[in-house]
């Protein structure tokens, strides 16, 4: 099979119908050879009695429901591990991403060689409440991750190659960030596609709100700690532990020192406990401890972890 398309919704019935028409079309037009799973996410209007419908119509479509509204990244990682495609693309259900689009994007993954490729959406019909944020947040996410060609790491029209989804997990909203978990599981070559951003049709947005900003960047420091620390804690709680725990020991070696002095020299010296640095250096030694601990015990639910050692072989022989 040529290509899976995976269609993440929620409370999209109106728009499904047209969707599926448009994405037929193009797949026809092309000769590709197809099939579109919708993964219902909870919705709670008609959403799935029309994928319903369209799966009767077309054997080419699929649906996966939801019992709740779980969130577009558990979404995705069920469609990514239901694809059968060579190359899977996602798309919005909103009508805001172009079908027309996919044969250009599949052309990339299996012409030119990427294992990614990431719709930019260059002229967004947006409120400035909306765009300005969303530059500020891909800023960070470029610096973070280091994929320094990437303008829109958030946008839902993407292209992969089969092996790069079946390899990457998906989980909480990681979905903002799924060419920086590409390439941590070693896919390194990521691509960019200016593409067509349409005006809503139906509905609103569901992803608004400043709280999807705050865990925007929640996520991306879990996941710049996780590849970087999460199978060696104790190269940072341990590193950090012991600079406090040194630094706070010399402080009180540096206070015991100058009363001990004093009191050779038969000077009146105030007691070590009324200086601020001794409290200081004892807050400090104790923090240090507890960073070290910290990290001692991380390295060892690290050593004990069923997916220690779960490794992305590319081949074998």
């Amino acid at each position: 099979m040529d290509i899976s398309i995976v269609v993440p919704l929620y409370n999209e019935a109106e728009s499904l119908p047209e969707l599926y028409d448009w994405i037929e079309r193009v797949m026809k037009a092309n000769g590709f050879s197809y099939e579109i799973i919708f993964v219902n996410d909870g919705s709670t209007d008609g959403s799935w009695e029309v994928i319903e419908g369209l799966s009767r119509r077309d054997p080419n479509v699929h649906g996966i429901k939801f019992r709740r509204n779980y969130g577009k990244s558990p979404a995705l990682f069920c469609g990514f591990r239901a694809a059968q495609g060579d190359v899977v693309i996602t798309m919005d259900a909103d009508l805001q991403d172009s079908p027309d689009e996919i044969p250009a994007l599949y052309h990339m993954i299996t012409d030119e060689g990427y294992d990614l490729v990431s719709g930019y959406k260059k002229k967004r019909y947006d409120p400035l409440s909306k765009t300005l944020p969303t530059k500020l947040f891909n800023a960070t996410a470029r610096r973070v991750s280091g994929i320094k060609n990437l303008h829109d790491f958030n946008c839902g029209l993407k292209a992969y190659r089969k092996e790069v989804v079946k390899n990457i997990e998906v989980y909480g909203e990681m979905h903002r960030y799924i060419p920086y978990l590409a390439k941590n599981a070693g896919f390194a070559k990521i691509g960019e596609k200016v593409v067509h951003h349409q005006a809503r049709k139906f509905g609103h947005t569901k992803f608004g709100g400043l709280n999807r900003f705050v865990n925007g960047y929640l996520d991306l420091l879990s996941l710049w700690f996780l590849n970087s620390f999460g199978l060696k804690p104790m190269h940072v709680f341990g590193f950090l532990g012991s600079v406090m725990f040194f630094l706070g020991f010399i402080a009180v070696v540096v206070v015991g020192s100058i009363k001990l002095v004093a009191i050779c020299n038969g000077v009146p010296a105030p007691l070590v406990a009324n200086s601020p640095y001794f409290y200081i250096a004892l807050t400090m030694m104790i923090l240090g401890t507890q960073l070290f601990v910290a990290g001692f015990l991380g390295e060892l639910i690290s050593r004990n972890a069923q997916e220690r050692n779960n490794y992305k072989i590319e081949k074998e022989i």
